[in-house]
């Protein structure tokens, strides 16, 4: 038997997911994260869920993991010192970047501007540089480079950046930098630009290369640590990391190009999703991935996520293909606080995590968090993960009590104004990801998941009116599951920066056929059967002299019957249907883009049994909750003995392994073929 094992490390849990490729069976598991070092929990997990399963570990072909360790590695400042070497002239172009400031008119009188990634006592100049096409008009000097390379070394820099002029056209002074670089500096990792980003703009090209010389050494220490300590579990299998863009690369390739895991966490909740919509008929979905620490929002339209061409996380924004998710520090351990000086409830960013965690947790906090408000109004049952876990009421109540003392209300409106405030926060980045971009929320489902994700979807939806609610099966390691069934997916980009008028549909399909082979390339040397590879290509188009792309897609089929203008008339269509008007400037062709991308996952769906509608064989007890300033009647059930088409109204609480699902007053859910719980108004 072939077994595929999904790993998701969380702020609070790290989730995990095994599947058996032949019959569909799967066993979920969720381990306390380590923040000191994730690897711990991913080893302890592996262990665990591999026992529970009766399997040993070199029975899984597939190790999947999605790993927030670059993305803890800018936000907390721990990359490498970085050297940057670039053309004579451009020493300070980190400094210039880009003449935006972040906030209102005045918001550059505030701002504090960010420390590059690459100092200036950091940054050397090489004699030599190519044209803007890419043809040498002056040569490199070999004592120049050693000079400003040892200067590098005197600095203690421990990873290399190399980015000159126009290298994306041609790579050849780069690599040469490279070959002194590697003697200079042995240990050192190098990145060159055009092997990262060969795209023009240099700004951008330098910043998202120097990202990646910072994240290497952390991304490959941790790794390399990963890998042997699977190895010496006994499993033998492929090990691949997610992408920010919800695709796999192998783990030799995150160790060379760690930029493109910066988004990697929240990117396997959106893969999980589409996983779940597309076998349960859904094509619209918002997702909402409530985790310990953080709440991850993301749209999928017909099937499919949104992509964008920029990643960021904090002040950084690298040019990486990720999905469109967007943040707010909005979690289960998420720490509710009354500043003295205005005595307003705040919630969050600071979370609990997993060290001390929440205080019903029984581990030392005595902070209120939003876990300890749910267990107090009612929302969450004393027992977690099936039982193994216990929380405790007793800590929480007297946590969320020395907020409502600090407010001057009682207990209950207290733990309410926690889950309100962090609902509407929820509510709020929801909003930039559909309606702030052009999307009626009401035509979109919601879908909850995450460690708290279906204890909140309900409230959230109430007030976006997206309906109906999905709760999908283990919506606690959705996460974890989207690791274990998304695909390999390799990107290759180039710069094209051609008028209409300048260029042809050979000289177009000729580059197109010339990144197709490149990208099959990369997946057939990650060991992806060339006869299950599929190419997709897009090519970013504007009209001549604006400073905006619109990316398009291309099927290479139509391309080669009916060319560019096909594709200028696309792209007319798609300005209007954004901008509500079309230009009569002249087509540019910006940037040409091929994915390809490995074999999709087949697995066996299995249908649940079917009941009569009541739910009654899984009502485990009654329970009361805390809702709209009283208490409320209802019941808790067992997930694991609904039955298709049970209706379960409410207030109600559904309960097992990895997650709790809320269903409010004046709403009723219903269980679907599948398993999946759809929560409707009444």
């Amino acid at each position: 038997m072939s077994y595929r094992l999904g790993v998701d490390v969380g702020g609070t849990f790290t989730d995990l997911l095994l599947l058996n490729e032949n019959g569909g069976q799967f066993w979920r598991g969720k381990v306390p994260s380590t923040p000191h070092d994730p690897s711990v929990a991913v080893i302890d997990g592996t262990k665990r869920i591999c026992a529970e399963a009766g399997i040993e570990p070199g029975a899984i072909s597939h190790f999947l993991h999605g790993t927030t360790v670059a993305t803890n590695a800018v936000l907390q400042g721990r990359g490498a010192i970085v050297g940057l070497v670039v053309t004579e002239g451009y020493r300070q172009v980190m400094q210039v970047a880009r003449s935006f400031v972040p906030g209102g008119l005045a918001g550059w009188i505030i701002w504090p501007k960010p420390t590059p990634m690459a100092l200036l006592e950091n940054t050397v100049e090489v004699k030599g540089r190519m044209d803007a096409q890419g043809n040498e008009v002056r040569p490199l000097n070999d004592d120049d480079i050693r000079t400003a390379l040892l200067k590098l070394k005197a600095n203690g820099v421990e990873a290399i950046t190399i980015c000159l002029m126009n290298s994306y056209l041609n790579g050849a002074h780069e690599t040469h930098v490279a070959k002194i670089a590697a003697e200079v500096f042995p240990e050192a990792p190098v990145s060159l630009s055009h092997e990262v980003l060969p795209e023009m703009q240099e700004y951008e090209r330098t910043l998202t290369t120097v990202a990646n010389s910072a994240m290497r050494p952390v991304v490959g220490t941790y790794v390399r640590n990963l890998r042997n300590e699977l190895r010496n579990l006994g499993m033998n299998g492929r090990i691949n990391l997610l992408r920010s863009d919800g695709g796999l690369m192998s783990a030799e390739k995150a160790e060379l190009h760690p930029v493109s895991l910066l988004m990697s966490g929240p990117a396997g909740g959106v893969a999980g999703a589409i996983w779940v919509a597309r076998h349960a008929g859904l094509k619209n979905i918002l997702t909402l991935d409530v985790g310990g620490t953080s709440t991850d929002v993301a749209l999928i339209e017909n099937g499919e996520p949104r992509l964008q061409r920029t990643t960021e996380v904090g002040h950084l924004s690298v040019r990486a293909s990720s999905l469109d998710v967007r943040t707010v520090g909005a979690g289960g351990g998420s720490i509710a606080h009354v500043p003295e000086l205005t005595k307003a409830l705040r919630v969050g960013p600071q979370s609990a995590g997993a060290v001390p965690g929440p205080a019903c947790y029984g581990r030392g906090g005595d902070l209120a968090t939003v876990s300890d408000a749910n267990l107090v109004l009612g929302y969450l049952p004393e027992k977690l993960l099936g039982g193994r876990m216990m929380l405790d009421k007793t800590a929480a109540t007297a946590a969320v009590q020395k907020v409502a003392d600090a407010m001057g209300v009682d207990l209950m409106q207290a733990a309410r104004g926690i889950i309100d405030i962090v609902n509407e926060n929820m509510f709020g980045a929801l909003r930039m990801i559909s309606v702030q971009q052009g999307y009626d929320p009401r035509e979109f489902a919601l879908m909850g998941f995450g460690g708290a994700g279906s204890l909140h979807s309900n409230a959230v939806a109430k007030l976006m009116g997206s309906w109906p609610v999905v709760v999908p099966i283990s919506p606690g390691v959705l996460c974890a599951a989207g690791d274990a069934t998304t695909r390999m997916r390799s990107e290759v980009g180039r710069s094209f920066s051609l008028r209409r008028s300048a260029t042809s549909n050979a000289q177009v399909l000729a580059a197109l056929s010339d990144m197709a082979g490149q990208a099959r390339a990369a997946l057939t040397g990650d060991g992806v059967p060339e006869n299950e590879i599929t190419l997709k290509f897009e090519i970013d188009t504007r009209y001549f002299g604006q400073g905006f792309v619109v990316p398009m897609p291309v099927d290479i089929h139509d391309f080669k019957a009916d060319g560019i203008s096909k594709l200028a008339d696309a792209f007319d269509a798609e300005h209007r249907r954004l901008f509500t008007f079309n230009m009569e400037t002249e087509h540019e062709l910006v940037n040409l883009r091929c994915v390809a991308l490995g074999r999709e996952l087949e697995l066996e769906v299995h249908e649940i049994p079917k009941g009569d509608g009541n739910p009654k064989a899984a009502r485990l007890n009654d329970h009361r909750m805390w809702v709209d300033g009283a208490w409320h009647d209802g019941a808790v059930y067992e997930r694991t003995l609904l039955k298709a088409g049970d209706k379960i109204p409410g207030p109600a609480i559904v309960v097992e392994m990895d997650s709790t699902a809320l269903i409010l007053p004046g709403c009723v859910a219903e269980v679907d073929r599948l398993g999946n719980i759809l929560i409707n108004p009444v």
